[in-house]
């Protein structure tokens, strides 16, 4: 699979959003084609890709107050991607483990947005 797993941690938060919302992309692409994975990879996909977003956004916030809505933002969708990856892992037989380590990746960065969060205030 096409999943790449980094020898070395990625510390740059915006590399390391971007190359998730890659990755679960990637991992779309292996699943079967059913209406429900569909869906769910559809659903995955806009999550994903939104962590990431957001957190450029609150990057270029023009308060903290907006730093802090956009980064919280950014968990709320990894908590999701998470959920769109358990549901998707659960409901197919999958033979790989890329869905675990996405679900993985997703509860860091939740953790490390929670820890942003709080630092902030």
């Amino acid at each position: 699979m096409a999943i790449q797993n980094n020898p070395k941690p990625v510390y740059d938060l915006e590399e390391r959003t971007f190359q998730f919302a890659k990755n679960c992309r990637l991992f779309i692409k292996t699943i079967p084609k059913t209406i429900a994975n569909i869906e769910d990879g559809k659903q995955l996909i806009k999550a994903s890709g939104s962590v990431g977003a957001n957190y450029r956004e609150a990057n270029e916030a023009l308060s903290k107050k907006d730093f802090l809505m956009r980064v919280k933002i950014s968990r709320k969708e990894s908590k999701e991607s998470a959920y769109w990856l358990r549901l998707i892992d659960e409901t197919n037989d999958l033979k790989n483990h890329d869905a675990k380590s996405l679900i993985q990746e997703a509860s860091e960065l939740k953790k490390i947005f929670s820890s942003i969060i709080e630092k902030s205030k």
